[in-house]
């Protein structure tokens, strides 16, 4: 599993050489990502970017939330017997909730923005550019010095990066 972990840097220079030090550190080059404000956003690659939402995270709530409430509504409608529902009938109602939920829910999530965007707008905001490390858990910490030796300034955020 992976872990992101967050620097921030005042321009272009301090993201080239905290890169340089995060692959010196075993950080695969695509594992390197960099958040900017939209008028330095064009200083940054586009296989740098970050462009994930909240999709998948809004996706998978959505459908255990569906399932859940399609599984009780199908519950409810065999204790009906007029209604003539079966207990699979109760189980198909659950697999559509889920769906359903996946559905409205990834499209909600897929128009907020990332949480590390969301979290330091204010540096974002400030010019500021954010370098994104997806690092394996147990190379966390060396990468975490290596890039801090060149002159980033960590961020207090540490999360298992999704679907890894």
């Amino acid at each position: 599993m992976k872990k992101r972990v967050v620097f921030s840097v005042n321009d272009m220079a301090g993201a080239r050489a905290a890169m340089d030090r995060a692959r010196v550190a075993g950080i695969a080059d695509e594992d390197i990502s960099l958040v900017a404000r939209s008028d330095k956003s064009d200083m940054v690659p586009d296989e740098r970017k970050i462009v994930e939402g909240d999709f998948y995270p809004a996706a998978a709530k959505g459908a255990a939330g569906g399932a859940v409430v399609g599984l009780i509504a199908g519950l409810v409608a065999v204790a009906i017997p007029p209604l003539g529902i079966t207990v699979a009938g109760a189980f198909a109602m659950a697999a559509g909730g889920g769906v359903l939920g996946a559905w409205s829910t990834a499209l909600a999530g897929s128009a907020v923005d990332d949480p590390v965007r969301r979290q330091f707008e204010d540096e974002v905001e400030a010019g500021r550019i954010l370098v994104v490390i997806d690092a394996p858990a147990e190379n966390v910490a060396t990468a975490r010095s290596a890039i801090a030796a060149s002159g980033a300034r960590p961020l207090p955020f540490e999360k298992p990066t999704a679907l890894t």
